[in-house]
């Protein structure tokens, strides 16, 4: 089986091989944490020939007995070699009650090193956070990067390239499929319906399904769009659909555990001040957003841009929040290091109206950290104006540093 290294993640996980912290994997399911799991295992024998690597995947028939702490504990009591080092990877942990019971029994006894990975933030932030505080460290893996998404897939840098990473999105496994519509959105549907199913209605024990997959698709028509759980009721009221608002925040809450989408709060552009009311939602993976609505390609270009935008600003590993200035708003704001940079996304620069729009909300930012504006108008891609820099929306993808 090929594996595919996706160093911007490995690089930030091998300073903590064998330092006695447990390293947690997280993110949407099919996100590619096994693989960089398998990666690491590789890295790890390379390094020792006699290490004693343990791996255990919930989601594969042969560990289907493990349910629990007793279970794990059972499994691993011969596994364990004294006079090795021992290092225990488990796929998919949230599968397992109370496996913090067993994660914090190892780590006491410094019997392994420990990698996970899980599909839910809910369970994992209240069963680490509560019993193993301090004893781990989390690292968020991503659908693939852009340029991740060129490396996968064999293809050029090239504007139709980028047109097939808006439609299909950067879940690894599609490498392995022609991208189509009818064969990469038919595996799309599939993967979907498993994270609603496994990581939404089982995990968060959801009744409503119907009004679950109706939010799903009201949060794709709005991608990039301000709204709260009062917009969704009042629009839900006017459908003569009934649904209380804390139902609605709680399953938006339950797809943001799964990490489908992604909550970004609003805040002042001046104190960093956060606004309760009116965020923003992007999902997790392109794809998916596209195999649930219908998509015209042509009309969706600003949502899918802003989307692509905000993904890749995650990717790098910054806190994103949206901008409000007064009355004006900043689509990002990115917070890394103490240092921020802000950023402006639209279709085209077309006219002088759009120009003061977007190039003006950001030059009423006073300071002096970096600003961009991320369009499609190739021609003005990497110029500047007024200090600030406009980038076609490939090359700011392509970019693995701002």
């Amino acid at each position: 089986m090929e594996i595919f290294d996706r160093p911007l993640y490995s690089n930030r996980i091998k300073p903590f091989i064998d330092k006695g912290i447990i390293k947690v994997l997280t993110g949407q399911r099919r996100i590619g944490k096994s693989y960089i799991l398998l990666q690491l295992m590789e890295d790890i024998r390379k390094e020792d020939k006699n290490a004693n690597i343990i791996y255990i995947n919930k989601e594969f028939e042969e560990f289907s007995k493990i349910k629990n702490d007793l279970d794990l504990f059972d499994y691993l009591k011969d596994k364990l070699l004294p006079l090795k080092k021992n290092y225990l990877f488990i796929d998919e942990i949230q599968d397992i009650a109370n496996f913090e019971n067993v994660l914090r029994s190892l780590l006491a006894e410094d019997k392994c090193d420990i990698f996970c990975t899980g599909s839910n933030a809910k369970m994992l932030s209240s069963e680490l956070s509560t019993f193993l505080a301090g004893r781990y460290i989390e690292f968020r893996i991503h659908s693939l990067s852009y340029l991740e998404f060129l490396s996968f897939h064999k293809l050029e840098n090239n504007d139709d390239s980028l047109r097939k990473y808006l439609t299909y999105g950067g879940l690894p496994y599609l490498s392995r499929l022609p991208l189509n519509n009818e064969i990469s959105f038919e595996y799309l549907r599939n993967v979907y319906s498993t994270i609603i199913l496994k990581d939404v209605v089982g995990r968060e024990n959801i009744r409503n399904v119907d009004f679950l997959e109706t939010l799903v698709d009201y949060v794709a028509d709005n991608v990039g769009n301000i709204f709260s759980a009062n917009n969704i009721h009042k629009f839900l009221k006017s459908q003569r659909t009934e649904m209380s608002v804390n139902a609605i925040i709680n399953y938006l809450r339950a797809l943001n555990n799964a990490y489908i989408i992604n909550k970004t709060q609003r805040i002042d552009v001046r104190g960093l001040k956060k606004f309760e009311v009116g965020d923003k939602y992007y999902f997790e993976d392109l794809g998916l957003r596209n195999c649930k609505h219908t998509l015209n390609f042509n009309n969706d270009i600003g949502k899918l841009m802003e989307n692509a935008v905000y993904q890749h600003l995650i990717i790098l590993g910054y806190q994103v929040y949206v901008g409000k200035l007064d009355n004006l708003e900043i689509d990002f704001i990115g917070v890394k290091d103490n240092e921020k940079i802000y950023i402006q996304v639209c279709y085209m620069v077309a006219d002088e109206a759009t120009k003061e729009r977007e190039f003006g909300n950001l030059l009423k930012i006073e300071n002096s950290y970096p600003k961009y504006v991320i369009s499609m108008d190739s021609f003005l891609s990497g110029t500047n104006y007024k200090g600030i820099k406009q980038f076609h929306l490939r090359e700011f993808l392509s970019k693995e540093l701002l």
